[in-house]
């Protein structure tokens, strides 16, 4: 039976159109949430990370690849345990909001697992507008 150890939320922007982040280098990635679990003293066997997450984004009238990464660590560099590109037609005018959902298998154990998650966009002129949120949940065996 699955065990709760810790759950954490980063919330950066609650609603939609609340933030104007422009997305100013192409391909590099833009940190939007951040958190830290804390994995106690009773942690059994096989944890495991479910994630799930918000970014919300108004792409420029081109073709747009908006990527979601997150790494287990705090830079882009760190260990990548998920990624996602979503391409956006020249036809979509409204900001367009991207959901995820990621998990992290057997994370090596330490006092405190961190995960940020960050958002790139393949082309300048991309604006993060919100809501943006970023959650975790670790449980174990």
């Amino acid at each position: 039976m699955s065990q709760f150890i810790d759950a954490r939320t980063s919330q950066n922007a609650s609603l939609a159109n609340s933030i104007a982040i422009p997305i100013l280098v192409i391909n590099t990635p833009q940190l939007f949430g951040q958190i830290g679990l804390v994995t106690g003293g009773s942690i059994g066997a096989n944890p495991r990370v479910q994630f799930k997450g918000t970014v919300s984004v108004q792409v420029p009238l081109a073709v747009a690849g908006i990527t979601i990464t997150i790494v287990r660590g705090t830079l882009s560099t760190d260990p990548v345990i998920y990624s996602a590109t979503s391409t956006f037609s020249l036809s979509i005018l409204a900001p367009q909001i991207i959901t995820f959902s990621a998990d992290d298998f057997n994370p090596p154990i330490t006092p405190q697992l961190t995960y940020t998650a960050f958002v790139s966009s393949n082309l300048l002129g991309t604006v993060r507008v919100g809501p943006e949120n970023f959650d975790g949940v670790l449980y174990s065996d």
